[in-house]
């Protein structure tokens, strides 16, 4: 009856954290990013060439998108949907909803395979709904959402493991396949798997060689996936997005010279170093995404990644995480599990840690589902000191998480969405809605570059042919300071805003628009001369996002 009981509460939880997910999804996010409609359009010119955009057959180490070469499981995982629900706004976030709602099921039996407690499962898998750090990002596409359920996944299988023999020899699956999913798993992953083999050496060693089918399949998995890594990672197109995100650039290298030739100091080699450098700003950007600023206060610094001013957790979790921290400590000395959770936790900011961006909220989602475990584990431990008022705190501390969750949404509904639609580029749907209903007014379409790469944009919003895109004699496209610029298809132009006026491209072509209509597309008051406004684009906020114009 108790069993039956626990699963009414958890799936509670997951409809309630589904419906979170899944409402409004194409209006909040107020509009799709440059990298939705990347991931999108990939995905559908995959579907319909079994290419990406510039021609590559079903990339499996990366794709090329702009340059920034994310990694192409999430392309694979939209295409069902693209296929169902065509190619829209809500196709491509609905797989994003979905592992959010599903990695509420495993953070459930990650920490009951931990704690062997249903009470604190229950709870971190209700946290797991409604905390903004799992909550915001399942609302998009973030190539995150599918390596926190890959991972967490992964180890509720893992820690589970003796209630079925092919539990292990999936945990191992998942694991590989998050080498597929985001560059943070890439670094953090290999980790966890030698920290498994060392913490669990002897049972496994045990497991294996009694089943010797086992044994050859966990091989095979393994070399499958570790043994593609290497290559991986020595393809330059797997690095490209870390040599421009990482701790030393050409910028850091820059700051130390300077520092160096500013020093007076007899021992400025030594002071001032990529070493030095590495360190300290390492030091600092790891401490960070423990401390309370970060966690409970600010939250992230990128605001298409998180409502600002929003800590990724709630305030009235604090006490309760760096207690369960505390909790982790002593009982990861007698217990194997809490300590590979505990390694887990010191390993997991890493990957954001050694990039240059402090308060990555995306890159630290490796720490997920940690945070809530702890959560969960410092309140219940807390309570059995004293029981007696067990139920009046899980009530009372319920009630605290709801209002916490019911003043985030209002944020996140109203003010973030009027207020931050720009960091959305928001207003391109509008753009290429109205070219659509106007293409043939004009001879040349010209769109200013101002907010993104609004190539992609008009590819997307036109579900427009990837065979013909791909083919097209007349199509401009070249790469420029790492990264891959398109200037012009069909009779789109996409010009630098500060080269509008002029109508030139970045690619030095001049636009003809003496003989020709042209549909100018800009930011406000950067018309070429001669030409009238007919309409503007706003953003929600009432700001002008675009001008348009004609000749």
């Amino acid at each position: 009856m108790m069993k039956i009981i626990n699963f009414k509460w958890l799936f509670l939880i997951v409809i309630f954290g589904a419906c979170l997910r899944f409402s409004n999804l194409a209006l909040m996010p107020p509009s799709l990013n440059w990298d939705e409609v990347s991931h999108g359009y990939n995905a559908y010119s995959i579907l319909k060439t079994t290419k990406d955009e510039w021609g590559q057959f079903l990339p499996l180490a990366n794709f090329r998108a702009y340059g920034d070469y994310p990694l192409p499981l999430n392309l694979y995982l939209t295409i069902p949907f693209e296929i169902i629900f065509g190619l829209n706004q809500v196709a491509i976030r609905l797989p994003h909803a979905l592992l959010g709602t599903l990695s509420i099921i495993s953070i459930y039996f990650l920490a009951f395979g931990l704690t062997k407690n249903k009470k604190i499962s229950l709870f971190a898998s209700f946290l797991a709904s409604i905390d903004p750090w799992l909550l915001f990002p399942s609302r998009a596409v973030f190539q995150s959402n599918l390596s926190v359920f890959l991972l967490t996944t992964a180890f509720a299988l893992f820690f589970n493991r003796e209630k079925n023999r092919f539990f292990l020899l999936l945990t191992f699956l998942l694991l590989g396949l998050s080498l597929f999913s985001y560059h943070t798993t890439r670094i953090l992953t290999p980790i966890l798997l030698v920290a498994i083999s060392i913490i669990y050496f002897k049972s496994l060693t045990i497991k294996l060689k009694t089943n010797k089918k086992y044994l050859i399949t966990s091989i095979i998995l393994i070399l499958l996936f570790s043994g593609s890594l290497p290559f991986i990672l020595l393809n330059p197109a797997a690095r490209a997005r870390s040599n421009v995100v990482f701790l030393i650039d050409q910028g850091a290298i820059n700051t130390i010279e300077n520092l160096r030739a500013s020093s007076r100091s007899p021992f400025k080699s030594l002071l001032y170093n990529k070493v030095t450098y590495f360190s300290v700003n390492f030091a600092k950007n790891y401490i960070n995404y423990f401390s309370p600023n970060f966690l409970f206060l600010k939250g992230g610094t990128q605001y298409q990644f998180s409502v600002p001013n929003n800590g990724v957790l709630y305030l009235v979790e604090s006490p309760f995480f760096y207690l369960g921290i505390v909790f982790l400590l002593i009982k990861s000395i007698k217990n194997k599990d809490y300590r590979f959770i505990l390694l887990w936790l010191i390993l997991s900011p890493i990957p954001a840690a050694i990039t240059q961006d402090s308060n990555a909220v995306i890159r630290s989602t490796t720490m997920l589902p940690i945070p809530q475990i702890l959560v969960a584990l410092g309140f219940y431990e807390i309570l059995k000191k004293f029981p007696k008022y067990e139920t009046a705190a899980t009530i009372t501390f319920t009630l605290l998480l709801a209002l916490s969750l019911e003043n985030y949404l209002n944020v996140y509904v109203n003010d973030y969405r009027t207020n931050y639609s720009w960091a959305w580029q928001y207003g391109y749907k509008e753009v290429v809605d109205y070219t659509e209903s106007n293409y043939s007014k004009y001879d040349e379409i010209i769109t200013t570059k101002a907010y993104g790469e609004p190539h992609e944009f008009f590819l997307f919003f036109l579900r427009y042919d990837p065979s013909k895109f791909q083919t097209d004699p007349n199509k401009i496209a070249f790469y420029q300071s790492n990264w891959y610029w398109v200037d012009h298809f069909d009779r789109f132009w996409f010009v630098n805003d500060w080269q509008v006026k002029d109508l030139i491209t970045e690619s030095k072509h001049k636009i003809d628009c003496s003989t020709k209509k042209c549909l100018v597309i800009t930011t406000p008051n950067n018309a070429p001369v001669g030409f009238v406004k007919i309409n503007e684009v706003k953003f929600l906020d009432g700001k002008t996002a675009f001008e348009m114009y004609r000749n």
